[in-house]
C-alpha cells in the first residue's frame, strides 16, 4: 500500500503543480487530481525497475526513456491548461521537466509491482473514476491529457469572442451582473438562474431558444461571467452594490436585503438539498427570509408550481423570489450526440415552464439568465458554446 501511495503522490505532483502555478483569478478549468497516462507509466516504471538485470549504464538509459515519456505527457497536460487561457508555453515549459524529475526521485526506493497487479490497479482506478464522476462531476479523479489535447486542437475555434452577428442583434455587455438593472421596486420580482444555459455558437439555435418567450419578452441580451460556477453566479447576480468603508474593508448589499427593507417577502428556491454547492453556507446570509429545499432532486415544473403558489398568496405583500433550476444539471450523458439531444429537450422544457409562469403572472417582473455554459458536458458538446457568455431575458 505504501508503494502505491508514493506513485499517487508522484502522479499528483506532476498533474496538480502546472495547474497551481498557472492559476489565475476567474480560472474555470475542471481538472483531475492524477493524470491517468502518467499514473500508468509510473506504475509500469516501478514494476519493471526492480526486474532490470542491466548494467548501471543501461539502467540509467531506461530511466531516461521513462523520464522522457512522462515529460511528454506532462507537457501535453501543460499545453491543455494554457490553451484555454490563450497563452504560449514559454517559461511554463520548465514545470514538466522539474516535476517529473522530482517524481522519479520520489520513486527511487519504491519496490515493484507485478504486471498483473499493474493491470488490476489501472482497471480498478478507471472504474472508480467513472463512479466518482457520477457523484462529484466538478472534481474528476483522473485527467486524460492526450484525448483532451487532440480535441482542443481539432476544434480550434474561438469561443471567447462573440460573432458580429450576435453583437449586432442582441444587447451585449461585459458586466458580470445584469439583474440589478432590470428588477422593479414597484411590483413583485422573480429572478431565475437556468442551470447550464450558455450561448450556443449556432445563432439559429439561440434564436429558437428565445422564441419560447415570444409575446412576453421585454429585453434580451448576453452578458459575461467572470467565473463559470453556479454558486458564484447566484451571488453576483443578486449583488446590489459594493463599497469600501473608512477602514478600506470591502462591504456589500444584496438585493434580497434591499427588497426586504422595502417590505417585500424574500424567498430562495432550489429543487435539491441545501448542501449542494454549499448553499446552506451563504443563501440566508445574503438576505432571504425563507428558503425552500427538497430532500431529493426535484423537477423544475414542481418548483415552478411552488413559485406560482407564493405569487398567489392572498396578502398584499410584494415578493422577491430567486430560483435556480436543475433539470439541465450535468452529467447528462457521456455520448456527445445523446447529451445534445437530452440537453435541449430539458432546456426547452425549462424555458417553456418559465414562459408559462410569466404569462400567468403578467404583473410580475421576471429576470431570467444562465448561470454558465455546459462546462461539465462532453468536450465535443462544450465546443458548441461561447466560453463564459450567458443569455439573459427580461419578461413582463
Amino acid at each position: 500500500m505504501k508503494k502505491l501511495l508514493y506513485i499517487l503522490i508522484a502522479s499528483a505532483l506532476i498533474t496538480i503543480t502546472p495547474y497551481l502555478l498557472s492559476f489565475e483569478k476567474g480560472q474555470d478549468l475542471t481538472r483531475g487530481l492524477f493524470e491517468y497516462g502518467i499514473f500508468a507509466i509510473l506504475l509500469l516504471y516501478v514494476s519493471l525497475k526492480s526486474r532490470w538485470n542491466y548494467s548501471k549504464k543501461k539502467k540509467i538509459t531506461c530511466s531516461i526513456i521513462f523520464y522522457a515519456i512522462i515529460v511528454a505527457l506532462s507537457w501535453l497536460d501543460m499545453e491543455t491548461i494554457l490553451f484555454v487561457k490563450h497563452k504560449t508555453i514559454g517559461l511554463y515549459g520548465i514545470i514538466p521537466f522539474a516535476c517529473c524529475l522530482i517524481a522519479l526521485v520520489l520513486l527511487k526506493e519504491a519496490k515493484g509491482f507485478s504486471l498483473r497487479q499493474v493491470s488490476a490497479i489501472l482497471f480498478f482506478s478507471f472504474f472508480v473514476h467513472l463512479g466518482a464522476m457520477r457523484f462529484y462531476p466538478e472534481q474528476p479523479l483522473f485527467q486524460f491529457s492526450i484525448p483532451l489535447y487532440l480535441v482542443q486542437h481539432e476544434n480550434n475555434i474561438d469561443r471567447n469572442h462573440l460573432s458580429e452577428y450576435i453583437r449586432t442583434y442582441y444587447n451585449t455587455t461585459d458586466s458580470v451582473t445584469v439583474t440589478k438593472y432590470y428588477v422593479d421596486t414597484s411590483r413583485s420580482n422573480v429572478v431565475i438562474l437556468v442551470e447550464s444555459w450558455g450561448v450556443p455558437m449556432d445563432s439559429a439555435m439561440f434564436a429558437k431558444e428565445l422564441a419560447v418567450f415570444k409575446g412576453i419578452l421585454e429585453e434580451r441580451g448576453i452578458h459575461f461571467r467572470m467565473y463559470s460556477r453556479t454558486r458564484t453566479a447566484e451571488r453576483e447576480d443578486l449583488l446590489d452594490s459594493a463599497w469600501r468603508d473608512s477602514t478600506r474593508r470591502r462591504d456589500s448589499l444584496f438585493m434580497p436585503n434591499r427588497f426586504a427593507s422595502l417590505g417585500y417577502k424574500t424567498s430562495f428556491l432550489f429543487g435539491g438539498d441545501s448542501t449542494i454547492q454549499w448553499r446552506y453556507k451563504y443563501i440566508q446570509n445574503i438576505g432571504f427570509q425563507e428558503t425552500f429545499w427538497t430532500d431529493s432532486a426535484t423537477a423544475d415544473v414542481v418548483m415552478a408550481e411552488k413559485i406560482d403558489s407564493l405569487l398567489n398568496q392572498p396578502d398584499s405583500a410584494k415578493q422577491f423570489i430567486a430560483w435556480t433550476t436543475r433539470d439541465t444539471r450535468f452529467p447528462i450523458s457521456d455520448d456527445p450526440a445523446e447529451c445534445e439531444k437530452l440537453y435541449y429537450e430539458r432546456l426547452f422544457g425549462t424555458l417553456r415552464i418559465i414562459a408559462d409562469l410569466a404569462t400567468k403572472h403578467p404583473d410580475v417582473r421576471f429576470v431570467v439568465q444562465g448561470d454558465h455554459e455546459p462546462i461539465l458536458s462532453p468536450l465535443e458538446f462544450q465546443a458548441k458554446f461561447y466560453r463564459r457568455w450567458v443569455p439573459y431575458v427580461v419578461l413582463n
